[in-house]
């Protein structure tokens, strides 16, 4: 990633930037606990972190500038630092820059106040949060300034409990009150629409739908051969996993179904790390599953990667597995889907919308080892079918770009920042 110097016009607000429908030239995008900044797949670094940067870099593109609030963690970045033109991400000190994840409830009022700070001198339009802690500091940002909230959840508190996930009560109150105010609350698709409807009791009206997309320059189908030449991986078939090394990722299951699989020389690749209070604690049992079922040779692990790098990985695999225990959407199956390859998930959440069960892959209903292998081996035994259903997840992922979620993303913004906003419930 390339940063660059931040221009004078950023000190002085002075951007030539065009107005579009509903006046719209500002946002504050509030990702509080991970940033653009950061490498996907390192501590609680994901999905989250690809979706600010490419769904901010596509509003700056329409004449949207977007000021990225983040906590400082890392004291060599610069406070301001310009990913795009267009987009800054602005970082706040709030806290120890070691802070657990878990540990960060504790410093949000202090965050917010940093954020409020700069919003008085550099004011915008609408405020767009995301994920739960930046929620709340949104919560009280809107009434401060008074002006609308939007809410990406990515991952809800209920849904995660109801999952098999112990989550805090606070984080659910929380959730609660911030969905009580916000002006309208953006949905992945209608699995994530129905689950605000059923788990909060959120009015379909306040819910707006918008789909994460894929970087088709980026993310394209490619030679299998060539790029596991580049990988220096050999001729078996491979099961990819790419993301973090979390319980909630559900990496035992893919070790117990590669212990399952007929194909005893498939091998796991897996591209991730640790993440997370319990990240070491899930990587220790993971260790403890390879060496029980003697796969030692079988799995390879593969640091976290650099996001133009992953499509190489994509298309050295036969299969990108995506096993988690619950998913607001689940990106890398549509980056898998991109680069022409079949995706075996878990039939959880967004993965329902996100993959078509029979036709760009397989989904899964039930966490049973057994039958997750027994769908791994249906697609590598029958290669035709699985390069037929690799063709069609290429069509799929076509479907969805940052673009068209850009282009929706600008329209909501427009059509808060016309109406009365919403009163606290």
């Amino acid at each position: 990633m390339e940063f660059r110097d931040i221009p004078w016009s950023f000190v002085t607000g002075t951007e030539a930037t065009p107005l579009i429908d509903g006046g719209i030239r500002r946002i504050a995008v509030l990702s509080m606990h991970t940033s653009p900044l950061d490498q996907a797949g390192i501590g609680d670094s994901g999905g989250l972190n690809v979706y600010v940067r490419e769904l901010t870099a596509s509003m700056a593109k329409r004449g949207i500038n977007c000021d990225v609030y983040v906590r400082r963690t890392n004291p060599h970045h610069p406070e301001i630092v310009e990913i795009e033109p267009g987009v800054n991400v602005i970082q706040i000190e709030a806290g120890p820059f070691g802070l657990l994840k878990s540990d960060l409830p504790a410093v949000v009022d202090l965050w917010t106040q940093g954020v409020a700070d700069h919003l008085e001198h550099r004011p915008v339009d609408v405020i767009h949060a995301h994920y739960w802690l930046s929620g709340v500091a949104g919560h009280h940002l809107k009434h401060r300034f008074d002006v609308p909230l939007a809410v990406t959840f990515h991952t809800l508190g209920r849904v995660k409990s109801f999952t098999g996930d112990t989550e805090p009560e606070d984080r659910i109150r929380a959730e609660d009150a911030v969905i009580g105010c916000a002006d309208a609350v953006f949905a992945s698709g209608k699995v994530e629409v129905d689950q605000l409807d059923s788990f909060y009791g959120v009015s379909r009206e306040r819910i707006e739908i918008l789909t994460p997309g894929v970087d088709r320059t980026l993310f394209t189908p490619g030679s299998s051969r060539q790029a596991r030449k580049a990988l220096g991986l050999g001729d078996y078939p491979i099961l990819l996993f790419v993301g973090r090394i979390q319980a909630l990722k559900g990496l035992d299951l893919a070790i117990e179904a590669l212990a399952a699989s007929r194909n005893s020389d498939a091998r796991l690749v897996i591209v991730g790390g640790p993440s997370g209070d319990e990240g070491l604690e899930t990587y220790g049992d993971l260790i403890a599953r390879i060496e029980r079922h003697n796969l030692n040779k079988r799995v390879i692990f593969v640091e976290p990667q650099p996001h133009h790098l992953l499509p190489t990985y994509y298309r050295a695999a036969d299969v990108c597995l995506v096993p988690s225990r619950s998913e607001s959407f689940g990106l890398v199956a549509l980056e898998a889907a991109a680069c022409g390859t079949p995706v075996v998930a878990s039939d959880v959440g967004g993965l329902r919308d996100n993959v078509i069960n029979g036709v760009t892959g397989l989904l899964v209903n039930e966490r049973d080892h057994r039958v997750f292998a027994d769908s791994v081996d249906r697609l590598i035994d029958h290669p035709k079918t699985c390069n037929e259903m690799g063709n069609r997840a290429v069509e799929r992922a076509a479907l969805h770009s940052w673009d068209i979620g850009a282009s929706g993303a600008i329209e909501v913004f427009a059509r808060l920042a016309s109406r009365e906003l919403v009163s606290c419930v």
